[in-house]
């Protein structure tokens, strides 16, 4: 296990030490800059404002930065944490067979199931690690905006509807980013499903992206409301129920086992395929 750990952390260090991977980071923080300039504008604040009065809630209390904060996060992790989290996980496997660097890995005593399983493991540490970051930065950005208050949930799309007290605000914000990387990971799963596959790293990324897009697009059409239980990204929006006034907890429990269920199948699948391969 200390052998194991000691591995795992070089595969860190070599991941963080890629420029590509600080992408994202900035990224999100040029995004988030841009939204809260777009939120300063009077007709996009006022029509929050009056969202949130409509409902008989003042806006005083429940436009804060932690609504601010939540809204960033919703609005940027699906869309923006795809790409960039594919970009990554698609570079994973792919990257090294193609500058070589995998053959001169696996002259080493090193079982090939090792290193599909470090590797899997670096990208969900890396998945997590942008999540925190995203979350972190987007509530000190709402709260740089506006003052902390009460926090007001409305995502339509996902039938969530919620204002959460000013006490509560904070810990419920910080809840649900765990539970959003956690979902995320299933992106980082299919990328490196696809990096293990005899393909090039932009290929096993671009990929990814269309199995992602494509099941977005297939989930948004109405007639096909039936089938959307099988849709991805029907569970990868599960963490966003945490809000409800009465959480479905069984519910949430069922998408996090289909999107576990997906992450185990993609690393089987994606070892087996890479166990395989002829590296010569």
């Amino acid at each position: 296990m200390p052998l194991f750990l000691t591995q795992l952390k070089f595969e860190l260090l070599k991941m963080f030490a890629r420029k590509r991977t600080y992408i994202g980071f900035a990224a999100f923080l040029l995004m988030e800059c841009v939204i809260l300039m777009i939120c300063n504008l009077r007709g996009p604040q006022m029509a929050l404002r009056r969202l949130i009065e409509q409902n008989g809630y003042g806006a005083d209390e429940y436009f804060s930065g932690f609504t601010l904060a939540l809204m960033i996060v919703h609005w940027t992790s699906t869309l923006l944490g795809s790409l960039y989290l594919a970009l990554i996980a698609g570079d994973l496997m792919a990257k090294e067979v193609e500058d070589g660097t995998m053959r001169m890995l696996l002259c080493r005593p090193i079982s090939r199931l090792r290193v599909t399983t470090l590797k899997y493991l670096s990208s969900i540490v890396y998945t997590f690690v942008l999540i925190a970051f995203i979350g972190l930065t987007a509530m000190l950005a709402g709260l740089a905006y506006r003052a902390p208050g009460g926090l007001f949930v409305y995502f339509p799309e996902d039938h969530v509807f919620a204002l959460i007290a000013p006490e509560r605000a904070l810990r419920m914000y910080l809840l649900g980013m765990p539970l959003l990387a956690l979902s995320m990971v299933s992106i980082s799963s299919i990328g490196f499903l696809f990096s293990c596959c005899n393909m090039k790293p932009a290929a096993a990324s671009i990929v990814t992206l269309s199995v992602i897009f494509v099941d977005f697009i297939f989930h948004g059409i109405p007639y096909f409301e039936s089938l959307k239980v099988f849709f991805i990204n029907t569970h990868l929006t599960a963490w966003v129920q945490l809000y409800q006034a009465h959480p479905p907890i069984w519910k949430m429990a069922e998408d996090y086992c289909y999107l576990l269920g997906l992450d185990f199948t993609c690393l089987i699948v994606g070892s087996a395929i890479f166990l395989q391969r002829d590296l010569k």
